[in-house]
Parts: structure tokens; C-alpha cells; sequence
């Protein structure tokens, strides 16, 4: 049997190539891939790899402070798999902050992959993959902090650039005061040392940052949403339709369960998204 075997380059993340007689396909750290390779074909933004653009931290989705300590991850690993099915060798990640990437403004690269929700406004300036998780808004708070669901609203809270949580903050929750930050890092950074009261984000980014905290922060409470997560395309990309038919494989074939069930889940903490309380706006 076939396998591929993935090392890290000096400079960028790179899954090298090669071929095994191992019983078991492995990758780079504990990615798997699934499928058989080359079953679909694209003209990749970058001859010979699969450029992935990325919005650090992500615990359990990209594992690592810096691309080129990504060693597993939900996303990820996802993205190893895509690659694989296209027969790619290597997958390139770049960082990228996250208003850049649904304002459409990064360049030679085929998919971005950042827990991004679906919207009309994006959709002007973006192709979407086809949804591969489904997710809430979280709230997290300084370990010992008493923001509830009914004081969120008189709090100080903080928000990422670029994210649906700007709006939701400041239009539909009203909060007293919003704090946007640039990156998720420096967001969670001040919520930990108290510089603002509440911060919120996707809830698997929370449940990642929580428990990674060392007790530093907490998960108070929950959105719930209807919007689908999805990766993005650069504008009228014509590698979506292939990339979104390996995506759908992919969720059929039980690929994407078998992620989650290896990252998002221990990268939690125990705690499931499930026992986080409902919050009402």
C-alpha cells in the first residue's frame, strides 16, 4: 500500500511526498489521510502545492504558534486531506490576519481555512467552499469573572477585526462598550489579564483557548447561530467546484468525524460545546 510521509521544511510548512510500505498512511504529526490519492485534479494557485491561507491562534484547528509549528489540527488536517486527494505533494500554510481574508484581500492561494461564517456581505468579495462544521459564538471571560448573560450587555467586551462578532456586539447586543482587536492572541491576552470584561468568538476557538489557558479564563455562556462555517476561495476561482466535491467526500466518507473526534474534542478540555449554557439577546 501507498502512503505518504510529511516533513517540515526550513522556511514554510510542507507536506513532502513519498511512497511507503507501511500497512498505515501517516502524516506530518498525527494527520492521517483517508482515500485514495489523485482522484481529483485542480491548477493550484502555486504549481505543486496546496496554499492554505490561516488565522493563528486556532487551537485544535491548527496547532502551533506559527505555521511552521502546525503539527495537527482539525483544519489542518483537513487540508492534508484535501491535498492528498488531489494528488498534491505539499501544502503551504500562510498566516494571515482574519479581516484580510473575508475582505478578499490575500492573493495566490486556494483555500482559507478560519472558522469563517457565511455571509452576504463576504460573498461580494469571496467564493465560499461548500459548510464543513457547524458552530456557535462564544463568551469568555478572566477566571472568576461574574459576566452573565444578562450583565454582558453593561460589560466591556472584546471582538476580532473582521468578524461577525463586531456587528453582533455592537448592534444586536448593544454592549456598553466594545473592544475590537486585531488578532484573536492579543484579544484573549487582555480578556485574561482583565482589560476587558467578556470576549467572544466561535465557540471551538473559546473551548481551545480555555483550555489552554492554564485556569487563567473561563467559558461562560453561548450564541447560538445559523450561519455555517466554510472555507474561502479568492473570487471566481475556478478550483471551487473540484475542491468542494473532495470536501463533501470527505464529510460522507466519515473523514471529517474522525477529525473531530481526534482534535476538537481533546483540544477542549473535556467540554463539550453541548453542556455550555444557551445565551439569549
Amino acid at each position: 500500500m501507498k502512503s505518504l510521509k510529511y516533513a517540515l521544511c526550513a522556511s514554510v510548512l510542507a507536506l513532502t511526498c513519498a511512497t511507503s510500505a507501511m500497512a498505515e498512511t501517516q502524516g506530518y504529526g498525527d494527520c492521517q489521510v483517508t482515500g485514495e490519492r489523485g482522484t481529483d485534479k485542480i491548477t493550484p494557485a502555486v504549481a505543486g502545492q496546496f496554499t492554505v491561507i490561516i488565522n493563528l491562534p486556532a487551537v485544535g484547528q491548527f496547532n502551533g504558534d506559527t505555521p511552521d509549528t502546525i503539527k495537527d489540527g482539525y483544519e489542518f488536517c483537513m487540508a492534508v486531506n484535501i491535498a492528498h486527494r488531489l494528488g498534491l505533494d505539499t501544502v503551504k500554510l500562510v498566516n494571515a490576519s482574519f479581516d484580510s481574508i473575508v475582505a478578499g484581500q490575500n492573493k495566490d492561494y486556494d483555500i482559507a481555512l478560519a472558522l469563517i461564517s457565511v455571509t452576504e456581505p463576504r460573498k461580494k468579495v469571496v467564493d465560499f467552499s461548500v459548510p464543513y462544521i457547524q458552530s456557535d459564538n462564544g463568551v469568555a471571560v478572566k477566571a472568576g469573572n461574574t459576566v452573565t448573560e444578562e450583565t454582558i450587555k453593561t460589560s466591556r467586551v472584546g471582538v476580532q477585526a473582521g468578524t461577525t462578532l463586531v456587528q453582533f456586539a455592537q448592534e444586536t447586543l448593544k454592549a456598553k462598550s466594545v473592544d475590537v482587536f486585531d488578532d484573536t492572541a492579543s484579544m484573549f491576552t487582555a480578556a485574561a489579564a482583565g482589560k476587558v470584561d467578556a470576549v467572544m468568538t466561535d465557540l471551538g476557538i473559546v473551548l481551545g483557548q480555555v483550555a489552554n489557558s492554564n485556569g487563567k479564563l473561563a467559558v461562560v455562556g453561548k450564541y447560538t447561530t445559523d450561519r455555517p462555517t466554510a472555507g474561502i476561495y479568492p473570487k471566481g476561482s475556478p478550483n471551487g467546484a473540484v475542491i468542494d466535491k473532495v470536501m463533501t467526500d470527505l464529510t460522507n466518507d466519515g473523514t471529517l468525524k474522525k477529525l473531530e473526534a481526534a482534535y476538537l474534542l481533546p483540544s477542549w478540555g473535556g467540554l463539550s460545546p453541548d453542556s455550555v449554557p444557551v445565551w439569549k439577546y
